[in-house]
């Protein structure tokens, strides 16, 4: 019987990132052999990308179908097999190694429930599965991260503990021994070694053919220094690759940067030449692949940017940067012979290709999709009593100044809660945390921690009222080289359940509830709390019509503001605010969302404005860089040195589903006579303000 030899040639950067398989008969000449490993083209930089969907409908969920019609909870690991097979870590309340065709159909391969089990297929149990890679024999890798161990699944899908013993530890020796702490990446060179981002030891670990692990570089705290192996510090590091001179690469998260490994364990950080603004183009950098000539892709999960780097620190962003085409959580990445880059967005539940721009530009859809349910909360508010009233002291979209003169710095993010300093905040709702970087800010105004789809801010995490640890099985305090905690750390793949203490109130004096992925967090009102209600209708103190110079019409007859159709065209601006039920009579909140009509003389609504064109909605957050385009000039508050917030709502712009853009209304459109501007300003429950809603217009 003839015997079928396979060849796997890896043709990115790394061994686990195999582009291509040739099948070679026995007793093929050596010319034949040469001939099936052509020489790649040389990768061009700063290419003309555009996102395409390979897999997922932006639903959190199971769901084995085609394409767009398939469910993840959090696909996180990519590899790419040299048929064009995606293997795909889907962790979250899944727990599977999941493939995707290269016709788009999505199968499971291993796993079940969420434990820690060996075993053929579903059979195998996983907790948290992340970074993935193949050997060059098609074995799959693993990062187990809950189980703090690194598995193996054959080409038979057999499921085998490579190393760890389910026990988060450091420990070097025979992989039955050796202790890790939430593995997160991990990458295979072509002697069958394999690399461990061993994330919560800031370490870079190695798994050599006969299974004996040791420490290649990192020390013993997390830090951020060069040099030798046990000299060399990484924190968080998430990202492994390895490029044709088997050199390691490493994503080092919380450090910003991009680490190089030397076989030896030195270690060097890539230098990137900073952006025009001077600062640092990385921010949390969680994927890595590297092309066959060295160059880098790079998904950084806090902007949503995929970067490609040149080995001198040259970068250019590929995608991210349009409203369309922003990512939400990049998390893993993997290259095909073509150059094109295969990457999941953990926090949008999809698989994209990024390729070069086609002549006739795809319709992509990017994020999770608005039909992505919401997280169960019961009504539960994030202080105690769960189930009772409590102040609501900011909504989403609200403009926002920076204390020093800038009044609108900024858009606020989430919804504000009222509370005592040192309160304990509480979690509303069950949760994994899927980030692999869940807390920030220690010690500062703006600490907080992701859980999932819901951030909690503004608080000491993991902290009483004192600042002592509490919960330190999934809050560990990290200490600095003093001996005192510089921080609070949270795992990747921690549980939490509804009612669970968080941390407590930090000088700010209230909890901020931020809801959804990163780039398209959605209004936290939409939850739902138990006793919130809002029987106030909004209140408009002023409409205005700015001219091209932002100046304010003034000159009015018999009552009436005139303005003339030779007018290039202007804004319509209004400001107004809500309240809610029981909050102090000073508190001023944003509204929902705003519009305006044109109606005749006798007060009928002119053909096309036969309903009012709500221009404003705040169902998802826009980008920061759009508060000077929502809000007018003497907008916010530190301009008025009051602790009265003023919102100038420019009603000719427009943002709904996050998305903004800039517009005027032309009076050309309209003949010359009288008309009545007419404002629609609601809140989320629905009242709409009656008083104070018409302008008398007379176009000449």
């Amino acid at each position: 019987m003839n015997r079928t030899i396979w060849i796997w040639v890896a043709i990115g950067l790394t061994a686990a990132a195999l582009a291509a398989t040739f099948v070679i008969e026995p007793g093929a000449p050596r010319a034949l052999l040469n001939a099936a490993k052509p020489a790649p083209a040389p990768t061009p930089f700063g290419w003309n990308a555009q996102l395409e969907l390979i897999a997922g409908d932006g639903v959190r969920g199971l769901r084995n179908a085609t394409a767009a019609q398939a469910r993840f909870a959090d696909p996180y690991g990519l590899a790419r097999s040299g048929n064009g097979t995606l293997y795909l870590a889907d962790a979250g309340d899944n727990n599977l190694i999941r493939l995707i065709r290269a016709d788009g159909s999505v199968a499971t391969v291993a796993g079940s429930i969420e434990g820690f089990a060996d075993g053929a297929g579903t059979k195998a149990a996983f907790n948290t599965p992340s970074g993935l890679a193949l050997d060059s024999l098609g074995n799959l890798y693993v990062a187990d991260t809950g189980n703090h161990a690194i598995r193996k699944i054959s080409r038979q899908g057999v499921v085998s503990t490579l190393a760890g013993t389910g026990v988060a530890g450091y420990r070097d020796g025979p992989g039955a021994q050796a202790q890790f702490n939430g593995p997160i990446g991990v990458a295979v060179s072509q002697a069958g070694r394999v690399f461990v981002a061993d994330t919560y030891n800031d370490r870079i670990r190695v798994i050599e053919p006969d299974g004996t692990v040791g420490t290649l570089a990192g020390g013993e705290r997390p830090g951020d220094s060069d040099g030798a192996a046990a000299i060399a510090r990484f924190d968080t590091p998430t990202a492994l690759a390895i490029d044709a001179q088997g050199i390691v690469w490493v994503a080092d998260t919380r450090n910003r940067a991009i680490r190089r490994v030397e076989p030896d364990g030195d270690v060097s950080t890539l230098n990137l030449l900073p952006t025009v603004e001077g600062d640092n183009p990385l921010s949390r950098p969680t994927a890595l692949a590297i092309t066959h000539d060295g160059l880098m892709y790079v998904g950084d999960m806090s902007t949503g940017l995929v970067l490609q780097i040149r080995a001198d620190g040259n970068w250019v962003a590929l995608t991210g940067n349009a409203q369309e085409q922003r990512l939400s959580l990049p998390a893993a990445m993997a290259l095909d012979a073509d150059g094109a880059i295969y990457l999941t967005d953990a926090g949008s539940y999809r698989v994209h290709r990024i390729a070069p721009a086609a002549a006739q530009p795809i319709v992509t859809v990017a994020g999770p999709s608005p039909l992505d349910p919401l997280p169960f909360t019961a009504g539960r508010w994030p202080l105690h009593p769960q189930d009772a009233w409590h102040e609501v002291v900011g909504t989403l979209g609200e403009v926002r100044g920076d204390g020093r003169g800038e009044s609108r710095h900024h858009l606020h993010g989430g919804f504000d809660i009222r509370g005592d300093i040192g309160q304990q905040v509480l979690a509303i709702a069950d949760a994994k945390t899927s980030n692999p970087s869940s807390s920030w800010g220690y010690g500062s105004l703006g600490e907080g921690a992701s859980l999932d789809t819901i951030s909690y801010i503004h608080m000491r995490v993991g902290r009483n009222g004192k600042g002592e640890p509490i919960d330190t099985a999934r809050f560990q305090p990290i200490a600095g080289d003093d001996g005192k905690t510089e921080r609070m750390r949270l795992r990747r793949g921690t549980r939490f359940k509804a009612g669970d203490v968080l941390g407590t109130i930090n000088p700010m004096a209230h909890v901020h509830l931020a809801l959804g992925s990163n780039g398209y967090e959605r209004n936290a009102v939409t939850l739902g709390f138990t006793g919130y209600a809002d029987h106030y209708a909004p209140r408009i103190e002023r409409i205005q019509l700015l001219d091209a110079s932002e100046q304010p019409l003034a000159q009015k007859e018999q009552g009436r503001l005139l303005v003339s159709r030779g007018q290039p065209g202007v804004q319509i601006v209004v400001e107004a605010w809500d309240q809610v039920d029981d909050n102090l009579a000073r508190r001023r909140l944003g509204l929902y969302t705003l519009g305006y009509q044109w109606l005749d003389a006798a007060g009928k609504p002119l053909a096309g404005y036969e309903q009012p064109r709500m221009n404003i909605e705040f169902d998802r957050k826009p980008p920061d860089d759009a508060t000077k385009v929502l809000y007018a000039a003497d907008s916010g508050i530190t301009v008025h040195g009051s602790a009265i917030t003023r919102f100038r709502y420019v009603l000719t712009n427009t943002v709904r589903n996050g998305k903004v853009a800039t517009g005027l209304w032309l009076p050309s459109e309209l003949p010359a006579g009288d008309y009545t501007l007419r404002i629609s300003a609601r809140d989320y429950s629905g009242n709409e303000a009656v008083a104070g809603r018409d302008l008398a217009i007379r176009l000449r």
